[in-house]
């Protein structure tokens, strides 16, 4: 399997996007979903990530669940893929296109306002139900 081009990724995000729950989707607002190569520098820095680890997907924004009654006239909040990081971690097609939309779920519940020991509850209790 060879590093797919940007314009395949996209689809593959869209494909992610399109089998993701309506009841998570439809009520995403403002938000644009992208995708880079890798994080940036001062994204990693601001995460605090060491030089060996990896990082799949950001939510950058305010949650939903943070937002008060004014809120409003607010640049959209953003959702970035990395695709080599998820590309280096898959075994082969089939595995990166399953991390790819887990990523995105787990940015799209971050824009919810889950934190990741909520995110990581509900993935343990998915897992256990399939």
């Amino acid at each position: 399997m060879n590093v797919p081009a940007d314009e395949e990724f996209a689809e593959l995000i869209g494909d992610a996007l399109d089998q993701l729950p309506d009841k998570y989707t439809s009520k995403l607002d403002n938000v644009i979903i992208t995708y880079e190569d890798e994080p940036s520098k001062e994204q990693r820095q601001k995460l605090k990530l060491a030089c060996n680890q990896s990082l799949f997907g950001l939510y950058e924004g305010i949650p939903i669940t943070k937002r008060g009654n004014g809120f409003s006239g607010q640049l959209p909040d953003k959702i970035t893929l990395f695709k080599l990081p998820l590309f280096y971690a898959s075994k082969d097609k089939s595995d990166f296109k399953k991390r790819i939309k887990h990523t995105l779920w787990h940015e799209i519940a971050h824009y919810f306002g889950l934190d990741h020991e909520r995110i990581h509850e509900l993935e343990t209790n998915r897992a256990l139900q399939e």
